[in-house]
């Protein structure tokens, strides 16, 4: 299948027989250089700016029609958000329907919101979607991966309802509703649909948890039914876990709840080399696309010219496919992977000595 696909549409707006409007039109469907599109861009944390400024530096030099509209982290929580995002960064992603996200850390423990979980919740980013392919020129222990997770992000486990019962006992809530489960199951179909796919797999644990993970398979069922000619099967998380690792290629689209879709789409990530090489997008209600580096922001490197910055890189190709810029998608995408093949310039992580200028310089190079 060709990378092309893999990274490929996100947001096709109808299938015959039914319409779609959570998985709507991207907001713009054209651009000219007269006329460029704006997207909301939050550097992050940590590496965060390095990273996004080579993300701004490639698409300078493939002359790209966006229009950087660039937002912070705050060092105080907005009371509007419970988090160090303010209300305006997530109004400039509801305005511009599509953005691009760099690392953010969250302290652990704290008494605010996690950055990413407020982004989840507060712009309806519902599905997150993680392609894993095995890049070219790129050795790692296996050769033909080439799957993607479908992630549901708003529910589940992640829903941060905890309350302490009495001493020393604390009580999570894990929830579970048709809506969010039919909804991400109906894009996960989609997806595998208009990309070409031929299998779906459903991920859970219902054989221990019957009534939430049994919701989330009878909604996926039910979608299963409208799409014959795709594939769909049921696998408990901990075999599937051990279906990987012994042979990825089992799979191609993966569909899972919440808690699941973090901890598989992070393994799938390690089968191709780790989460610098892994781009991701959100997509939320109405056609809003917010691709994202799912790695952390590593502090310890931060400032020291040492990120690799593929995962953002690839992950803004994702966006621009939203966008329907495939041929500017098509060229920075080329450019990645014939770097990386090339094998002269490679940042630390990926065995070599490269800066993340050097890497940058050599993806403009090869446009």
């Amino acid at each position: 299948m060709a990378l092309r696909q893999i990274f490929g549409r996100l947001s096709d707006n109808q299938i015959p027989g039914r319409i779609y409007p959570s998985l709507g039109q991207p907001f713009y469907s054209a651009a000219s250089p007269s006329e460029p599109i704006r997207a909301t861009l939050f550097p992050g944390d940590g590496i965060g700016p390095e990273i996004a400024e080579a993300v701004k530096q490639v698409f300078g030099a493939a002359e790209v029609p966006i229009e950087w509209e660039e937002h912070y982290v705050s060092d105080k929580v907005d009371p509007r958000t419970e988090s160090f995002l303010t209300w305006e960064s997530l109004e400039s992603v509801q305005r511009n329907g599509v953005g691009l996200k760099g690392p953010m850390a969250t302290p652990i423990g704290k008494g605010h919101r996690s950055l990413n979980l407020t982004l989840r919740k507060e712009l309806g980013l519902y599905a997150n979607v993680r392609p894993c392919q095995s890049l070219p020129g790129y050795k790692t222990r296996y050769d033909d991966v080439n799957l993607v997770t479908i992630r549901e992000n708003t529910e589940g486990e992640y829903s941060g309802l905890e309350h302490q019962v009495v001493r020393g006992v604390v009580e999570s809530l894990k929830i579970i509703t048709r809506q969010a489960s039919l909804r991400v199951a109906e894009y996960a179909f989609h997806y595998a649909k208009a990309n070409g796919r031929q299998r779906v797999s459903a991920i859970h644990k219902a054989n221990i948890m019957r009534k939430t993970d049994g919701l989330f398979l009878k909604c996926c069922r039910e979608v299963a039914e409208k799409y014959p000619e795709i594939t769909y099967e049921e696998v408990i998380i901990d075999n599937c876990c051990m279906m990987l690792v012994k042979n990825p290629a089992l799979f191609d689209v993966l569909v899972m709840p919440n808690l699941y879709g973090d901890i598989i789409s992070d393994l799938c990530a390690g089968l191709i080399g780790g989460l610098g090489l892994t781009p991701s997008c959100n997509i939320g209600e109405g056609g809003i696309a917010l691709a994202e580096a799912v790695h952390g922001s590593a502090p310890d490197i931060a400032g020291k010219n040492l990120a690799n910055p593929t995962a953002l890189l690839l992950s803004s190709v994702m966006m621009l496919r939203h966008l329907k810029l495939n041929n500017k998608a098509d060229q920075i995408q080329n450019a990645i992977l014939s770097t990386i093949a090339e094998g002269k310039y490679r940042t630390v992580d990926l065995g070599g000595s490269s800066s993340t200028t050097d890497f940058t310089k050599a993806v403009c190079d090869h446009l």
